[in-house]
Parts: C-alpha cells; structure tokens; sequence
C-alpha cells in the first residue's frame, strides 16, 4: 500500500463520507502508530491504546486539514506526538502521587525480557525530545526531515535530538553492562 492509496482514502472520506476508506487507514497505520507508543510509554499497553484511539479520533475529526504537503503518516505521528505531550502534561499534575506503591498495588505480569526492561529504563533518561527523536529514527524508520515535521523543529535540531539521545543510550547501557 502507498501513499497514493492514502490519498484516495483521504479524498473517498472527506468528499463521499465513506467512512470505510478510514477505516482502511486505521488498519495501515494502527500497529505503527501502537508500538510508537508502546515505547514512549516503557510498554504500558493499556496506555498505548488509550494513546493511539484518541490519536485516529483527532485524525478523524480534523482529516478536511490534512494538506497533503507532507504524507500522511507524517500528518499522523504529528497528531501521535502531541497526544502523547499532551498526555505527559496532564500527567504532571498528579505528579505527587507516590507510584511505586500504585505500581505496587495494580502491579501485571509482563511479558518483557530484562534487555528490553534495560532499553525502556535507557530511553527513560532521555530527554523527552531525544526519546522521541530516537524512537522514530530507530524503531518506526522516519527520516530526519519528516522527524522534524513531526516534531515541528528544525532538521538540524532533530539530527542533534538523535545523536545526544543515542550517546545517552550508550553510555547508560554500557554502565548496566551491554556492549563490554
């Protein structure tokens, strides 16, 4: 499936309603979109659902903005990024509940190695714009220019974003012992 595709959809919803050419796209872009999330935040799958269903609502709601200056998926991590800083917002206001004795109460079995415990704890000391810099380089294979229009910041500040992130990753996992 191609960007022509999702253009087709875009233009079968916005001038004939049909709501199962979005439908079509949710189902493209669902997985990317969840596992986006997953990582931002550290496997909270729950969360990452919660992220990613209010993320196709607002692109839903908002498709007759979509330009097509950029790709689509680009207009989408877009959406995807400021839910989840929005999230992040209105998460700092309970920012004096004490979580280790929530995560204690409502603790869940998860399914994560330690390696992949030890690389969610190594982007967690990243700064929020280097983890979501990094994810989107690494994990979801955005280039730098569409980073940056996700992000809505310069190319040479995205490209700066990855490399501080990643030195960070590398000297964070050196310390838990990777790489010796």
């Amino acid at each position: 499936m191609s960007n022509t595709d999702d253009i087709r959809w875009i233009t079968q919803l916005i001038l004939l309603g049909d709501k199962n050419a979005f439908d079509k796209l949710v189902r493209k872009y669902q997985s990317p979109i969840r596992r986006f999330f997953l990582n931002l935040t550290v496997g909270d799958s729950q969360l990452s659902d919660d992220l990613a269903q209010e993320t196709f609502i607002k692109a839903y709601l908002n498709i007759s903005s979509f330009k097509g200056i950029s790709g689509f998926s680009t207009w989408l991590y877009r959406i995807a990024y400021n839910v989840y800083y929005d999230s992040v917002r209105a998460r700092k206001y309970y920012a004096d509940i004490d979580e280790h004795v929530i995560d204690n109460q409502h603790q869940t079995q998860n399914e994560f190695s330690a390696e992949k415990l030890d690389i969610y704890k190594a982007l967690n000391q990243l700064r929020k714009e280097e983890q979501t810099a990094v994810l989107l380089f690494y994990m979801e294979d955005k280039t730098h220019k569409e980073i940056a229009k996700i992000m809505n910041c310069p190319l040479g500040t995205v490209k700066t974003y990855i490399l501080k992130g990643k030195e960070r990753l590398g000297v964070y996992l050196t310390k838990q012992g990777y790489g010796n």
